[in-house]
Formats: C-alpha cells, structure tokens, sequence
C-alpha cells in the first residue's frame, strides 16, 4: 500500500470519528475496554464453529496467543478519538492484513469476524438501556464504521500481498524443479535406480522389512514431495508418479511373506519403470529457466522465500510433520574484503554455498539471504535431526579450505541459528525465531549454534 494510499485512509478515519460526539465516542470506548475479554471471547467461539476456520484456529492457539492479541485489537479500534496516530492504526490493520495473506486465511472468514463483533457490541448497547436510544443508535454506527474501515485497509493489504505471492508462486512453480532439466532429470533417474537398488540389496541381506527405506524417504521421493510434485502439479504424469509411489509404499510391508515377494518386486520394479518414464516426460516438457536464482552463488534467492515456506508451512500442517530452519552467517566475512579485495569474497561465497548444498538433500532448500547470511529450510526432520545437521554444517565449514585468487588457503568458521517449525500458520514467526537465535550465537562468540524452542 503506498503513502498516498495510507495517508487517504488515514484522513478517512479521522473525519469518521469526528461525525460522532464526543460522549458517542466516550461510550464506545467504555463498553470496548469493559468488555473486551466478552468480545474476543465470543468472537473466538462463533469462528470456532467454522470448519474454514478451524483449519486456521485450535482452542490452545486461541488461549495461549490470539486472545490477548484481539482484546488489544479492539481496544486500540475502539478507543481512538480526533487526536489518534491514524496513520498508526492504517498501518497496523496492513499489517493484519499481510498476515492474513501470509496464511492463507480466506477474506470470508475475516469479514464474518468483523460481522460477528457488530452483532455482540449491538447486544452489549443494548443492554445500556439507560442510554437514549439514539445515542445508542449513533454508537452502533460508529463500531459499524471502525470495523469497516478496519476490514477495508486489511482487504487493500491482503489483495496487495496476495498478488505478489500468487506472481511468485507461479514464477517458482516453473522454476523450483527445473533449474537444469537436463542435470536435474539425470540426477533424479539415478536416486530412483539407488533407491530400487538399495531395496533389492537390503533384502538380499536379511534386513527387517520395518527397516527398508520408504521411497517417500529416499532422496527421490524427498525432491518429488518437496519440489517435483509442487513445480509440476497440473500435469496428469505428475499424479501418474505419485499413484506409483504410493502403490510402492502399500506394496513394501507386504515383502515380509516370502511366498509373495518375488511378485511383489516384479510389480515394485514395473511401478518404478512407469516413475522414472513419467519423470522423463515432465522434464522434457519444460526448459531450463534461471530467473529467481542468486548470480553468484547459484543458490534460491530471496525472491522464493516466501513461496516454499508457504509451501512447506501447508504442507508440514497438512500431514503432521516439521521442518527446520538454519540461519547460517560467515564469521568476519567482512575482513576477508578487506584485507584480500572482492574478488576473494565471491570466491569464497562461491565455495561456501557449494559447502551448503552439498550437505542439503534432494527435498531442503538452500537460500542466499543476501552478503554473507544464508539459510537452509530441512524439511520432514524433528528438532534432534536438525541439530545434528547444524552441527555437523558448522564443523564441516571450520575443516574445509578456502582459497581465494592470490593462492592463500583460508579457515572459515559461521554462526548458526535453528528453530523448529511449531505448528504456526504464519512462516514468519519461525523467521523471527531463526534470526534471534542467529544473533544469540554472533553475539556469544561467533563459531557456534544456538537453538530456540518454538
């Protein structure tokens, strides 16, 4: 939303609240801050019964997070007079709004809130009965005109954020898989042939059907689930691919009967055939395409941030997992440009992200932030997995070399910050945490890994 755009609404708002008198306006404010555990409570419990809703709502969330949040809300609405900060308040409703975007929360589900809260201050007016009516009249009008006013300036920032997303999703839908479909399609040919492989030789030595590798956890199915299946989504291989996966996944506790397995392989082994032929046709469909990607470094740019952490947030909500973020910043980066010149610094960067991507598998992200600040999203992994990685990156970094263009070999060390996707709607949140947790470990020494709880 720009200034002008800002500044407009602002101006509205003020001339709203001045067509009402000062004792409309004091009542409003009264019955607001008198009641606004009433309003938050019945809010909550009328969205509650929304099955929309519930996908967004959990009554731990509503306790733990949201209630104090919306009693503040409808203090801050409620209780503003000719003298407010209203470009303060436009600015807070955009932020609500980019939130809601952010999310994925449907603008229905946010309107019949609004609706909601008008129809309980209605029953709070009228229980001052000891007011005229017409002042009860104009107090109606006034919580009518905030919240709509209120739900307009959400509405702008929601359409706002929307479009951007939606331009970038479909932007990275194209790329994510395919940044080289030639070296991507043979990469990806050859993990199906190890994952099938693996699984002959596994039983081939008596390994317990429990411990054979699920082809949804081998480093194909990671790519497919992560990324192939989301760039490629409205094209009928890509269904084709996932119905043999699954028929894989059915089929594979079966291999525990003896008398049935050599059937069973032979179909395992045909269903593999049609994945790999299906994965052959998509890539041939698409062309390699480079936008999104960080010139230097090759890695995703910031660009994708917010598509895959959409992606991964809806998808880890979805079936119950985590995923983990890795904030990682080079240590006294800024020396090495100094003391060696730029040239070192790219080169440097250049050997540091291929560090970081040869340490991600198939399925985890690998983002240049921007200078020297990085970030790794792993997917499907609980917090213990994700600090073993943190910890096995930050050693690899301090025994690798680095060399720069005069010759010299450089030792390197990072900070690292992990956090742990905690079930929020809103990837931000999980943003925030990693950062922090990145600053804790610069701000304790550099060279170390710092993990908070979400």
């Amino acid at each position: 939303m720009s200034d002008s755009a800002v500044s407009l609404l602002a101006q509205e708002w003020r001339n709203s609240i001045l067509l009402y008198n000062e004792a409309v306006r004091a009542m409003v404010k009264q019955i607001a801050l008198e009641n606004k555990h009433v309003l938050a409570s019945f809010f909550y419990e009328q969205m509650l019964q929304d099955q929309a809703a519930q996908l967004f709502l959990s009554h731990e969330a509503v306790q733990s997070r949201l209630m104090l949040s919306m009693q503040n809300w409808i203090s801050q609405l409620f209780s503003v007079d000719g003298q407010a900060d209203f470009i303060a308040l436009i600015e807070l409703q955009r932020k609500v709004g980019e939130v809601h975007a952010r999310i994925d929360l449907p603008v229905h589900l946010v309107l019949r809130g609004a609706r909601t809260l008008k129809r309980k201050f209605a029953d709070l007016l009228d229980a001052h009965a000891e007011e005229a009516l017409e002042k009860r009249k104009e107090a109606f009008r006034l919580v009518s005109d905030s919240l709509d006013i209120a739900m307009e300036t959400m509405s702008r920032a929601y359409a706002s954020s929307y479009d951007r997303k939606s331009r970038a999703e479909e932007s990275y839908r194209l790329f994510s898989a395919v940044h080289n479909a030639a070296a991507e399609k043979g990469k990806q040919r050859s993990a199906l042939l190890d994952w099938e492989n693996q699984l002959m030789f596994d039983l081939a030595v008596g390994t317990q059907v429990d411990n054979l590798l699920s082809i949804k956890k081998s480093d194909f199915g990671l790519w497919f689930l992560h990324k192939g299946l989301h760039a490629f989504e409205n094209l009928p291989e890509s269904k084709i691919i996932m119905d043999s996966i699954d028929r894989i996944e059915s089929m594979t506790p079966q291999l525990e009967k003896n008398e049935e397995r050599v059937s069973l392989l032979k179909q395992i082994h045909a269903e593999a055939r049609n994945i790999q032929l299906n994965v052959d046709i998509l890539f041939d469909k698409y062309n390699e395409l480079e936008a999104g990607r960080d010139e230097l470094t090759r890695l995703l740019s910031r660009k994708y941030l917010s598509v895959v952490l959409s992606k991964e947030v809806a998808y880890a909500r979805k079936r119950g997992i985590t995923f983990a973020l890795l904030a990682i910043d080079i240590d006294f980066f800024k020396n090495i440009n100094d003391t060696y010149g730029h040239e070192a610094g790219d080169m440097v960067l250049q050997q540091f992200s291929e560090l970081l991507s040869n340490r991600s598998r198939a399925g985890d992200y690998v983002f240049r932030l921007g200078g020297e600040e990085f970030l790794i999203l792993l997917v499907d992994v609980n917090k213990d997995a994700a600090l073993r990685v943190a910890q096995q990156v930050s050693q690899k970094i301090r025994d690798e070399k680095f060399f720069i263009p005069n010759g010299e070999v450089l030792n390197l060390t990072a900070s690292l910050g992990v956090t742990l996707f905690d079930g929020h709607p809103d990837y931000s949140k999980s943003l925030r945490r990693v950062d922090k947790a990145l600053y804790q470990a610069k701000e304790s020494g550099r060279d170390q890994v710092v993990y908070i709880e979400g």
